[in-house]
């Protein structure tokens, strides 16, 4: 490959691809360059260093995720749109868990605030609607969840699940079913 076809997105898209495939750790300027078929330097006309390539594949990661999961909003409430979003969210992490480990990578705030983070808050926020919390308890909530799927997806991408009676699905619809049945319980409805 020509250095001249080395594109910002092309590095940022291969920078994924290592990640997916030999963990999001392992991302660095030379896995990067040997799967673009290139020379490390040339990579630097486009990335400062190895933590910007990291931060790319976490805001390309956080935009992916954002767009799944707003697909899967689209036109559900209450228990539908919960169960949509999660199996969503997991749906990605067992796709792409390089990517989904990146979406994990710590941004700073500026960052942060100009990436997707902002929308997957506001897409639980919109999913909790259907439940009528009031504040402060649509933010616990909202924490409440990502931290239920995360913890989830988590143990179950790190083989916790691998040895044990019961299908992780199984176990999944339970977890969501709960957790439709506690946002519930605290909305009175």
């Amino acid at each position: 490959m020509a250095r001249g076809s080395i594109t910002a997105e092309r590095l940022t898209r291969a920078a994924a691809e290592v990640a997916d495939e030999i963990g999001f750790e392992h991302v660095t300027g030379s896995a990067v360059a040997r799967r673009l078929g290139v020379k490390d330097p040339s990579l630097y006309t486009h990335i400062a260093n190895a933590r910007e390539l990291k931060v790319r594949v976490a805001l390309l990661a956080l935009e992916e995720m954002a767009d799944r999961a707003a697909a899967a909003l689209a036109g559900r409430a209450g228990k539908d749109a919960l169960v949509a979003f999660a199996d969503a969210y997991r749906g990605y992490a067992k796709e792409h868990p390089g990517r989904y480990a990146a979406a994990r990578f710590e941004l700073d705030a500026k960052t942060a605030a100009a990436s997707a983070a902002p929308r997957h808050t506001e897409m639980i926020r919109a999913l909790l609607r259907g439940y009528g919390l009031p504040e402060p308890d649509q933010t616990d909530a909202v924490r409440f969840l990502g931290g239920a799927f995360h913890g989830y997806v988590s143990l179950e991408m790190a083989g916790g699940f691998r040895h044990t009676p019961r299908d992780a699905d199984a176990s999944w619809a339970w977890m969501l079913d709960t957790l439709d049945l506690a946002l519930k319980g605290r909305s009175g409805k």
